[in-house]
C-alpha cells in the first residue's frame, strides 16, 4: 500500500542534454518544479546531462532501462520502473520537451476528485523556444502564455504529450520503442478497455510544446538506415505491429469519453448533447437576426 498517495509523480526519458534539447528539457524541468505542491520527478536513462541534470533538479535519476536492439528505450520499461519506484498513485508520463502551468496541477486534483481511476491527456501547443526561459522572473508564466496566444499552434488531435494517470493502469504493456509512434495511441486504447475514463483537458490546461527537429534522436546511439521521421522505419513498424496485436485499434483523443471544463467533468455523451441543445435554440433567432434589416442595421446617432 502506497504511503503518500497525495503525491504526483512526473517521470521521463531524456533525451541527451545537448544543445538546443537540453534547452528545452531544462526549461521543461524547470516549469515542473514551480508547480504547486511540488511534484517528484522521475528522470530514467543515461544519456548524456541526465545524471547531472537529476541531481541540479532533486530528481530521482533511474539510470538502467531494457532497450531494443537499436539502443532504443523501451516505454513498457520506462512505465514499470517509474510506477515501482514512485512514492504516489498519481502519475503522470511526460515528454521532456513540455512545459506546464499551474492549471496542470489544478485539473489534475479536479480529475481525480471526480474519479478513483482515471487517464487524463490533452492537446498541445506548438511554439518555437530557442533559449533558455528566465523562471526567477515574476510574470514568467504570464510572458510565455502570451507568446502562446500570438504565436503558438495549437497541434492536431495526435499532439497529446502527457498521460496523467492512476497507477497499474497501462501494465501489462507491449515493449514499444520510445519516440517511434503508435504506443501513446495504444495508451489511449488500454484505458477505454479497462473502461477507464478518458479525460480531454485541452480547454482547460496550457501544454507547451518546444519546438524541435522530428527524431527521437539516436544521439550518440546507432542511427537507422531510412528511419528519417518517427512514423516510418523498422521500429515504427514494429511498433505499429505491437498495438495492433490483441486489441487491432490506435486511439485518439476523438475516444476520449469526458471533457473537463473550467466548472465541470462532462461525460461527451452530455457535452454534446448541451451544445445541440443550444444550437437548437440559438441558431433560429440569430437566422431571424439577419434576415431582419432592422433588427441587423448598425444602429444611427441621434441627430441634434
Amino acid at each position: 500500500m502506497r504511503s503518500e498517495p497525495e503525491v504526483t509523480t512526473f517521470f521521463t526519458c531524456p533525451k541527451p542534454f545537448i544543445g538546443r534539447t537540453a534547452v528545452h528539457q531544462r526549461n521543461a524541468l524547470h516549469s515542473w518544479l514551480r508547480l504547486a505542491p511540488r511534484p517528484e520527478i522521475i528522470l530514467i536513462g543515461d544519456e548524456v546531462g541526465v545524471a547531472e541534470a537529476a541531481a541540479e533538479f532533486g530528481a530521482v535519476h533511474i539510470p538502467v532501462v531494457a532497450r531494443n536492439e537499436y539502443g532504443t528505450p523501451l516505454v513498457s520499461d520506462i512505465v514499470a520502473q517509474a510506477e515501482r519506484a514512485a512514492r504516489g498513485a498519481l502519475l503522470v508520463y511526460v515528454n521532456t520537451d513540455i512545459i506546464l502551468f499551474q492549471d496542470f496541477v489544478l485539473g489534475l486534483a479536479r480529475a481525480h476528485a471526480a474519479r478513483r481511476r482515471f487517464l487524463m491527456i490533452g492537446r498541445r501547443w506548438d511554439l518555437d523556444v530557442d533559449a533558455p526561459l528566465v523562471f526567477e522572473a515574476a510574470d514568467w508564466e504570464r510572458a510565455l502564455r502570451a507568446r502562446v496566444a500570438s504565436d503558438g499552434v495549437l497541434h492536431w488531435i495526435f499532439g497529446v504529450d502527457y498521460y496523467a494517470y492512476t497507477a497499474g493502469l497501462f501494465t501489462p504493456m507491449p515493449p514499444f520503442a520510445v519516440g517511434r509512434t503508435a504506443y501513446d495511441r495504444w495508451m489511449i486504447w488500454r484505458a477505454r478497455a479497462r473502461r477507464v475514463p478518458v479525460i480531454d483537458a485541452t480547454s482547460v490546461v496550457t501544454c507547451v510544446h518546444q519546438n524541435h527537429e522530428r527524431t527521437y534522436a539516436s544521439l550518440g546511439k546507432e542511427a537507422i538506415e531510412g528511419d528519417r521521421n518517427l512514423r516510418q522505419g523498422r521500429e515504427a513498424a514494429h511498433n505499429y505491429a505491437l498495438a495492433h496485436e490483441g486489441s487491432g485499434r490506435l486511439y485518439d483523443l476523438r475516444h476520449a469519453t469526458h471533457l473537463l471544463t473550467r466548472h465541470a467533468l462532462l461525460p461527451f455523451a452530455a457535452y454534446n448533447a448541451m451544445r445541440r441543445l443550444v444550437h437548437r435554440r440559438l441558431m433560429p433567432k440569430v437566422r431571424a437576426a439577419l434576415r431582419d434589416p432592422v433588427r441587423s442595421r448598425r444602429p444611427e446617432r441621434l441627430a441634434g
